[in-house]
This record gives structure tokens, sequence and C-alpha cells, in this order.
């Protein structure tokens, strides 16, 4: 794998396993969810933090892969990615003093540990500068984001759960295959679209597994 800690997802290897939230796999769908529900979308503000691992310059051009899949998605999309890298909560809020300045029409958050830290803070901040955003996990959406499309993260918990009782009885995690997610959730949040004066599309509204009304 493009980390180095694990020689594949069947065959990890070495002394590490567990479960993928196939972060990297998602920025293309979230980026293609934001440009049907906004089809004007030309500039789009995308909130990431580096991965703790570093990745190979053959592999990507930023070190960060699911940047690099959001920006071929938004110049397929004719859309601008606005590049936001943040390493803590003050640089998150200047972002966002930035984003003010610039008015992107759109958000897009990475999914890592600073960002769910921070998911309060960052929901706020968007809507207070009424910013349509699209988030990685439900977390978001129940705390006031537009928008949410990610792997469903109990489901991961519950699985990873069977797997720490597979190594405490014997079992080398060198022979557990990383495993990727199975379920996914789409989440609108039709308050926040009320909050910041919008209106999601019928065929977008239908999609959604959860609607929090």
């Amino acid at each position: 794998m493009k980390s180095g800690l694990a020689e594949s997802l069947a065959k990890p290897g070495g002394n590490v396993t567990g479960l993928s939230i196939i972060e990297e796999d998602l920025s293309g769908k979230r980026v293609d969810i934001l440009k049907e529900t906004f089809p004007k979308m030309t500039r789009m503000a995308y909130l990431w933090h580096p991965l703790a691992v570093s990745y190979s310059a053959a592999d990507t051009t930023s070190g960060n892969p699911s940047y690099d899949q959001a920006e071929k998605a938004t110049k397929t999309a004719g859309v601008q990615l606005l590049s936001y890298k943040v390493w803590t909560l003050a640089e998150i809020e200047r972002a966002f003093a930035d984003m003010a300045k610039v008015r992107p029409d759109t958000l897009l958050v990475l999914q890592s540990p600073l960002m769910t830290l921070n998911s309060k803070k960052i929901v706020e901040l968007a809507l207070k500068q009424r910013l349509p955003g699209m988030y990685p996990t439900r977390q978001f959406a129940e705390e006031g984001g537009l928008m949410a499309y990610g792997p469903l993260i109990g489901d991961l918990y519950r699985r990873a759960a069977t797997y720490v009782d597979k190594i405490l009885k014997g079992v080398k995690p060198a022979d557990l295959p990383v495993e990727q997610p199975t379920k996914f959730e789409f989440i609108i949040n039709l308050k926040a679209a009320k909050q910041i004066g919008m209106t999601i599309p019928p065929n977008v509204l239908a999609r959604a597994d959860k609607v929090i009304k």
C-alpha cells in the first residue's frame, strides 16, 4: 500500500492490519455530489490535513491521494479547487477567514483526526458564511453540516472488535487482510439548508440515506 504500512490489502505482512476508510477513493464522489447539487459551482474550498504518513512523490503530486483525486475531479467538472492545508485549529480559523474574502461556492472537508476533533467548530464557521459544506462522516451533518458522505463508522467499529478478538486469540496481524468499508451513507441536513438559504434538488434529496429535518 502507498503508505508503506502494509504490503497489500489482502496480505499486509509485518505487524499491522485493520480496516481502511478508503478516504482517497471518496473525494471524487463527494465532488460529483456537490456539482450535482450546485451545477453553477465554479470554486470549491478544500480543507485538509496532511496524512500522518508520507507518500511517495511517484504516487501523488501533493503527498495526499485524497487531495489529488479531488483536484482531478474538480478539473473534470470545470471547478477551481482552492486548497487549505491546515495543521491546527488556529489554521482552520485562518482558512475560513480567507474563505470569507474569496467567497468559494462550496466547501469539501477531508476526513482526519484534526477535522473530527474540530467538527463542530468547522460546521459553525461554514454556516456563519452560509457556505454549503460536504463532510466526511455523519457526525458533521448531525452537528449542523449541510451534507455528509462516507463510510458507516459504527459498522467499522464493530468489525474492528472482531479483529481485536482474533489477535488476542493468537492470530497474527500479518495474516488478517486490511478490510475496506462495505456500508456507506449519504446524509442531508435540511435545517442547515434552510439556515444558509438554499434548496436541495429533488434528485439529490432522493438519494439520501438519512434526511435531518
